[in-house]
Parts: C-alpha cells; structure tokens; sequence
C-alpha cells in the first residue's frame, strides 16, 4: 500500500535527532533501515535478525528493561518470572528449543500432551475446600470426565448456532440438555474449579471467551515446561549487541511514502525506512500512539475486536515449607470468581516460594487493592487450606492489565471476532509491520507465538525493503533461525511423577535405559535440525 506526501521539511535533517539516513533509498549503497517498537521477545526477535541480515536497526523501548510481558525477579534470593514462564510445546518445532538447549537451560515439566489442565496434569494438584478439607482425588477424577463430556456437548452447540456465543453459555445450554451432568455440593465446586483453569488459559472470564474459537489453537506437541532460570538468560542472549533504547516511550508515528518518523514522549524523533511495531495489544487498544496517517478502519477494527485478557500473579517466600509437596494447591468454591491456584516453585527450583495466579475479573479487582492488601488476600486463601501457615517473609505483585506500558498479558478469541481478524491484525500499511504474541499465525498468548510473530515481521519487512530499494542482490535474506546449525546438547527434563513419556522419537535420543519415577531432574539428549 502506498502512502505519498509531498512535505519534504517533515525528513529534514533539522528536524530529525537519533537514526538520521537523509539519503536511505537514493544513495547507491546505503543500507536499508528500521525502527523497531517494542522490547519485549517479539521486538528483540525482529530486530536481530534485520540487525543480522545487516540492516541498520534501532530499538526503542518504553520501559526502563526489555522483555515485555517476560519479568524474572531476582529479589527473593532466587529467579521467579512475575510474566511469562512456561514453554509450551517442549519440541523441535518450537522456535525457542534451540535458544534454550543452547544455553543449557532447565525445564520443569508441568503437564504432558492434550491435558485437560492444559499446562499441568490432574495428578500435580492437592485441592481443598474453603473449609480446608482436602478433596478427594476420586472426585476430582469423576469431575473432569464430566467437565470433558459437557466440552464436547458445547462442540454440538456450537455446530447448531450460526452466531458465536461465549463458552459460558454453552456452557449452561448443555446442563439444560443434560441435567445428569449437573453437580451438587462440592462436586458443584470443583466443576466450577475446572472452569476457573480454563479462564486462566485464557485470561478471560467463560462468558468472554469465543465458543466458536476456543479450542481451535494449535498446541504443539511435547507437553508443557517451567524454565526454572527464568525467561530472563533468553532475553538477554536474545538482545546482546542491539542497539536499544530504554526509556523511549513512543507517541507519534508518521508513516510517509519513502520514509517513517518515530517520535518519543520527550520532543525527540527518529527516521527510517520502515518501523516494526509489537507493542502489546493493549497499547494499541488504548490508542496510546498516534498514528499519522491514521489506521485504516480495516485494521483498527481487527484491533478493538480481538480480545485481551489478563492474569496477574502473587509471589510468597516464606523462611519455611508448610505445604504438600505437590506442583499445585487449588481452592475450589461455588464459583469460578472465587476459586484459586498456587504454583508451588519449591517443586520445580527448591525455594520456598508459592505464586497465586488471578485471571479475569478477579485479576483486575486485585489492581485496585495496594501490594499488602493483595498479599493478605491471597493469604486468606491460603489459610483456609492451612491454618497454621506462616506469613510471608517477602511478596511480590504483577500487575499486568494497569501497567501503562502493556495493558493486559496476552490476545484472546473475543465472542464474534470475524475469521479474518488476524489477517487484518498481521498486514502491513504502507512502511508499517505489525508483531507481537496477538500477531502469531496459530499460537497467540504465547512467547514462541510472540518471537515467531517478530521473525515474521522482520522476513515480510525485509523483502518489502528490498524490492523498494533496489539492493535485493546486494543484501542476503536471512532468518533468526538460519544461524544455528545442528548440535546435539542436553535438554534438562524435571519431572513430578511417574509417567510415561510421549516424546517424538525424531527429536529425543535416549542414550541409556531410564527411569522417570521419583528423578529430580534426567537429561535427554536432543538434536534440533533447522530447515
């Protein structure tokens, strides 16, 4: 698309202070450049490879440290991501594999394939009522074979209503076909506990969440891993040697015909060829930079419909272990709203730290409560499954869907959203390209999603660049992923229970006969080949 302006005073060298290339795009042998917006994964992943690809590239974050929604705190004496935290898809085919085997990171498996828990399995918990009795394990069995018949009932509403409706109220049509599927008493609870799980996939309540989408991700094989290090050693291998500037905070974006001008909060404006932009979906939502043109309607539509969700988390370390040595503690209660979940990390890294998670409502009622009132909230729940449990020496609290600079964790399937809304949400306008985790092809609400989306936008920007300036022989196309060859290196698989493993063979290598019950933490060697 084609964006023409005559105002030539407006890439003026007078005008113009950071990146300042008056003649990119006329001077035979100039390099092609790029902004680009945004720190977190995506923005780091598509400003290396155009760094690679010997494109000049500056990055301008508006925080004061990158990573995005990826947050490992080191304040407790030990790592704990207050983000993103789990790998999802522990295999070849996740672009992050590589960069994780390369630094010899640990991984915490948390579930196996296609769990209804989605990131954990049913044996990882120990629930309890609000009374602080533990609930049986042969009801929380009996209740998820029921929580999967009423899903694949909502599968046949759903092929009966043309229009989209929430999962909720699927939810409710199904129990009116099927009363034999209604639960009572603590049933009733830890039926509402399996709702409350998938909110938290999610980040969204039930009746926000699209029944015609909700089940229509592409998860991708290998079951779900911890890093137990913390994202943060990938944000940093990831961003060595790039040209960032912290604290930039975007607030004007001219998209010209030729060129982009970039201007920040403080006066100052920066120029390229073209800008990548993977801000999180909520900035963009909230109309916090101002587009010049603005966007067209086909692409501010695909902004406002597509969903985002929010999840917020509590850290407590504690001088001492009270708890189970389970991966998590769940309190059930009457209603999805109410019931909770903690991570325990003293499982998976050794310290004694629990993190309560809050998704939904419930996430954004706990911002409007100060960091001690949330802690003693989350201690409350806490206390009905042990009375006696010690207070926290330290807490930490995430708070996800206020922070100016991302507003909300991760993109969700809003009820109706139009099957062409990431189309919409991908495509470039004029020298504009779009990442970020909501950008992703088929895996949104993750960090593989998130830094595959960048790779895209920086490959779609690169060839656009190209073609425009002429130098398609002068510059290689090259991708992230081009620059590692095959090396076997240890994975390092931790491991809850006894359970066999469904790894693909093409990807693991078992080089000695094993045993996965009671290990702490078993190496596999793994070869990753890149195409």
């Amino acid at each position: 698309m084609d964006l023409k302006s005559d105002d030539d005073d407006l890439f003026s060298s007078d005008f113009l202070d950071g990146i300042y290339t008056p003649n990119v795009g006329k001077q035979h042998g100039a390099l092609p450049s790029v902004i680009v917006i945004g720190g977190g994964i995506s923005g780091i992943a598509a400003a290396r490879m155009l760094q690679n690809a010997s494109f000049k590239v500056i990055l301008l974050e508006s925080q004061d440290r990158i990573g995005g929604r990826i947050c490992t705190d080191y304040s407790f004496g030990c790592p704990v991501d207050m983000g993103a935290s789990w790998l999802h898809g522990v295999c070849n085919e996740n672009p992050l594999s590589q960069v994780i085997s390369r630094l010899r990171l640990t991984l915490y498996r948390t579930s196996g394939e296609e769990s209804v828990l989605y990131d954990h399995d049913l044996e990882s918990y120990a629930l309890f009522n609000i009374n602080g009795h533990q609930v049986p394990q042969s009801m929380v069995i009996k209740v998820e074979d029921t929580f999967k018949k009423i899903l694949k009932e909502t599968d046949k509403v759903r092929n009966e209503h043309s229009d989209d409706m929430s999962v909720r109220q699927a939810i409710s049509i199904v129990l009116d076909r099927h009363p034999e599927l209604r639960q009572g008493g603590l049933a009733y609870e830890v039926l509402q506990w399996y709702i409350c799980r998938m909110e938290a996939w999610f980040a969204a309540d039930a009746d926000m969440i699209s029944l015609k989408a909700w089940d229509q991700e592409k998860v991708l094989s290998g079951g779900h891993g911890l890093i137990v290090q913390g994202y943060d050693p990938v944000i940093k291998f990831l961003s060595k040697d790039l040209d960032i500037r912290l604290n930039h905070r975007v607030k004007r974006i001219v998209n010209g015909y030729k060129r982009v001008v970039v201007e920040v909060e403080d006066g100052r404006n920066f120029v390229a060829d073209a800008a990548i932009i993977t801000v999180p979906l909520g900035v963009l939502k909230g109309h916090l930079i101002e587009f010049e043109p603005k966007l067209p309607q086909w692409k501010l539509s695909a902004i406002s419909d597509l969903g985002v969700g929010n999840e917020n988390k509590i850290a407590l370390r504690f001088d001492n272990v009270f708890w189970p040595n389970v991966e998590y503690l769940g309190v059930v209660a009457p209603t999805s709203y109410y019931c909770g979940y903690f991570l325990n990390l003293h499982k998976a890294t050794g310290h004694p730290v629990l993190v309560y998670m809050a998704a939904g409502a419930l996430a954004y009622d706990l911002e409007k409560l100060s960091d001690e009132a949330a802690a003693n909230f989350v201690m409350l729940q806490l206390k009905r499954m042990f009375p006696d449990a010690s207070e926290p020496a330290q807490y930490l609290v995430s708070r996800w869907g206020s922070d100016p600079n991302i507003l909300g964790c991760y993109s969700y399937d809003a009820v109706g959203n139009s099957d062409d809304i990431y189309d919409r949400l991908r495509e470039p306008f004029g020298n504009l390209f779009f990442g970020g985790e909501a950008m992703s092809l088929d895996h949104q609400g993750s960090v593989h999603g998130a830094y595959s989306a960048g790779v895209m936008a920086a490959e779609n920007c690169q060839k656009h660049l190209m073609q425009r300036l002429g130098c398609m022989e002068r510059i290689p196309v090259v991708a992230l992923r081009d620059e590692i060859v095959e090396v076997p290196v240890p994975l390092q698989i931790s491991s809850l229970s006894c359970f066999p493993f469904s790894w693909n063979r093409n990807i693991v290598t078992i080089s000695s006969p094993f045993s996965v019950c009671g290990v702490v933490s078993t190496q596999y060697l793994i070869s990753f080949t890149f195409r």
